[in-house]
């Protein structure tokens, strides 16, 4: 028979003592409740032997769990608000007595079944804002803000809620507002009335917020789910139809089921917040009221950057990876290094051959720049009494990360409908238009890709029949069956397309706007430790018009916060770019353009600009900063590259599993996507940074502003 209320309030009285915490003693009742199992077995083995002692290991184990019960805190509260534990004492005192504790509430001889019904239930969860105020109006004339009311004309609204140890329950939702200004107050966001000039309510996001509404139908979210999936997406590149999947199997409910939609949703509203703060734009954030998932990804977007962005904190960021003391050629001598000439180090050309053994008049082919600033001559010996300074190295590179745009080569805009269209907005009229570039006849036949020429039908019929059926993951799978077999030495990877000509138009050239194209590279510029710091777009070539101005725009607000050294593939190209636009260019005086150790061996030596500008590790001197002078186990002194110039390739690395989901998103996905991952790298980055100690120390900086001498610590 279970207890009633009165036995309980006569439980708590006689076993419980006065100076203990209400809700320790609550906490310590449903202990006891949960360890009746164990009383089980110590009764059973008291039964079963005559001699046995009444202290059995089972009763050591219960005394021992009640003790802990009573010690540990209960939601930060003490358990003993006096400051004096008692928890020895009465642990003994309720041992003593387990019988009649257990009778009391009516479990004593009870079976598992019966134990069933002791468990508490988990009471219904209410939904509503954490605020007592309005946090738009004024104080009023008793100088108080007004406080929020209950929304009259709904009461409380019935909704689904996954909560934070992924079940479902049914909760509660209560909508406050304020009666001055009409803003009403939700769980995780707060709306406004329209304000001059527009005809909808306004959002601003609860960054804090506990519950997230992942859908308009009333499904809620606990931010623990959210945090989960984020996880889910770092360590295992999980989509959000894999996470909403995952999600069912593992609360395998019937009633209600985690959809894609609201997966995704979850992904957006919960990133949404986190890239706000990240780029310290969340004070004034405000979109539509009850804004749908694309309204929301897309006003995110048009705040943190569009086509591009960057990593506000990457700007300051600084650690023993990318960032050394500047060093000068007696810095290398004193290191013991043996510095070579002009020649020696350099690029070894299949073609040209090695760069000491160039042929002088091939060097003419390819002059230096007219307008190329002078080398700054690299001192010998720091000055005399004035602080050394620093240095950082940052890395470039591209990654094939593609998403759909418009089939019209020289357009950039996104596709009105990413399922099967073809043009955005501006070229929609061409879907009329025979896809054979430049026929410029209507098509035959409404959905019709060509024009009543046979000609054009009969080359549209095999492009079909070679490409209907293609998808990513085959491309893929080819791509590494030829990878497997160049290895083997059978052949290389050779994915090839053979069409039939069009009249005199070689099949591979020509022109057609039967699919959507892609953008040609994600590019992405981090620090020599692998921390991000910004990226961007080409469209349809890795360009050095596009990139130098990805870079300017990542830099546009921190000219201060230049690299000293920016590693690239095509640093030469960047470079004589940059000086024949304009030889007065900023980067010109801030920062060298180095080309990465593993694409420098196959540039070619007789590009004078790329062998003296250029070299990631020149063994002359004439770049102290990238060189250093070690010395191996036979104590002979090598000089070994001073950076990590391959770190993009890291990141890329990383970055590959996320190919085939990017492949598939809207523009304003993929950008909100891509500054989701740069951030989540990005703390990955800072993470390990700190746990493998490498932070700039006291010491660097005392080296840094010349306060410790460089002989006494060569440890930069």
């Amino acid at each position: 028979m279970p207890a009633s209320v009165r036995q309980l309030i006569f439980i708590l009285q006689l076993f419980f003592p006065a100076e203990l915490a209400v809700q320790q003693a609550i906490y310590v009742l449903g202990v006891l409740i949960s360890l009746y199992p164990l009383f089980r077995l110590h009764s059973n083995q008291l039964s079963e032997a005559r001699r046995q002692s009444p202290r059995t290991g089972w009763k050591n184990t219960i005394r021992a769990l009640i003790t802990g019960a009573f010690c540990e805190e209960a939601n930060g509260v003490e358990a003993w608000p006096t400051g004096i534990s008692m928890a020895d004492e009465y642990a003994d005192y309720i041992c003593s007595d387990l019988e009649a504790f257990y009778t009391q509430l009516g479990l004593f001889n009870a079976s598992a079944e019966d134990l069933s019904s002791f468990e508490f239930r988990r009471p219904r969860p209410v939904l509503t804002t954490t605020r007592l105020d309005c946090k738009f109006c004024p104080p009023g004339d008793r100088n108080l803000v007004p406080s929020l009311r209950r929304r009259r004309r709904d009461g409380s609204q019935t909704v689904w809620l996954l909560d934070a140890s992924f079940q479902w329950l049914s909760a509660d939702l209560v909508i406050a507002y304020c009666a001055k200004c009409r803003a009403e107050y939700y769980p995780d966001i707060i709306t406004r009335p329209p304000g001059p000039g527009s005809s909808h309510r306004s959002q601003e996001l609860e960054y804090n917020a506990e519950y997230l509404r992942v859908s308009k139908s009333g499904i809620w979210v606990h931010r623990k789910i959210a945090v989960a999936q984020e996880k889910a997406l770092n360590r295992f590149h999980s989509g959000w139809s894999n996470f909403a999947d995952w999600v069912n199997d593992s609360t395998n409910d019937l009633n209600v089921k985690f959809t894609y939609r609201q997966s995704k949703r979850l992904f957006l509203e919960h990133f949404a917040r986190r890239l706000l703060k990240a780029h310290d734009k969340a004070d004034g954030f405000t979109c539509e009221a009850h804004a749908s998932a694309e309204s929301l990804a897309t006003a995110v977007r048009e705040v943190i950057g569009e086509n591009g962005g960057f990593i506000p904190t990457a700007m300051s960021h600084g650690c023993m990876d990318c960032t050394h003391v500047k060093r000068y050629k007696s810095d290398l001598v004193r290191e013991g290094a043996v510095l070579g000439g002009a020649g020696d180090g350099q690029i070894a050309d299949s073609e040209a051959g090695p760069a000491a053994q160039i042929d002088p008049a091939l060097l003419e082919q390819q002059p230096l720049p007219a307008n190329l600033p002078p080398t700054l001559a690299q001192q010998e010996t720091p000055p005399d009494e004035s602080p050394r300074g620093h240095i950082r190295l940052a890395v470039m590179d591209g990654k094939s990360l593609k998403y759909r745009k418009c089939a019209i080569d020289d357009c950039r805009g996104p596709l009105v409908n990413y399922k099967n269209g073809r043009f955005c907005e501006t070229h929609l009229h061409l879907r009329d238009i025979c896809g054979i570039v430049p026929c410029g006849r209507p098509v035959r036949t409404t959905g019709a890709l060509t024009c009543n020429t046979q000609s054009h039908i009969d080359w549209h019929k095999q492009y079909d029949d070679r490409f209907h059926r293609l998808s990513f993951p085959g491309v893929q799978r080819v791509i590494r069956r030829q990878n497997a077999e160049g290895t083997a030495g059978i052949q290389g990877p050779s994915l090839q397309v053979q069409l039939q000509a069009l009249g005199d138009i070689p099949g591979e050239n020509v022109v057609h706007t039967f699919k959507a194209k892609s953008i040609y590279c994600l590019q992405t510029v981090q620090w020599a430790c692998g921390m991000p710091i910004g990226w961007g777009k080409c469209y349809r070539s890795e360009s050095t018009p596009q990139v130098l101005a990805i870079l300017n725009t990542i830099w546009e607000d921190y000219p201060e916060s230049r690299p000293s050294f920016m590693v690239y593939d095509k640093a030469c190209d960047l470079l004589r770019h940059i000086v024949t636009q304009n030889p007065n260019d900023l980067w010109l005086r801030s920062t060298k353009f180095i080309v990465d150790a593993w694409h420098y061996i196959g540039h070619r030596a007789t590009d004078i600009l790329c062998r003296t500008r250029c070299n990631p590790a020149p063994t002359d001197g004439t770049q102290p900063d990238l060189v250093l002078a070690v010395e191996d186990n036979n104590g002979v002194t090598h000089q070994t590259r001073a950076f990590n110039t391959e770190t993009a390739e890291q990141l890329n690395s990383w970055l590959n599993g996320f190919e085939s989901q990017l492949r598939q998103m809207t523009e304003v996905n993929y950008d909100f996507f891509i500054h989701v991952l740069m951030l989540i790298y990005g703390e990955n980055v800072e993470k390990r940074v700190v746990e493998s100690r490498r932070e700039l120390s006291d010491e660097f900086w005392d080296k840094v502003n010349g306060v410790v001498d460089m002989d006494v610590d060569n440890d930069s």
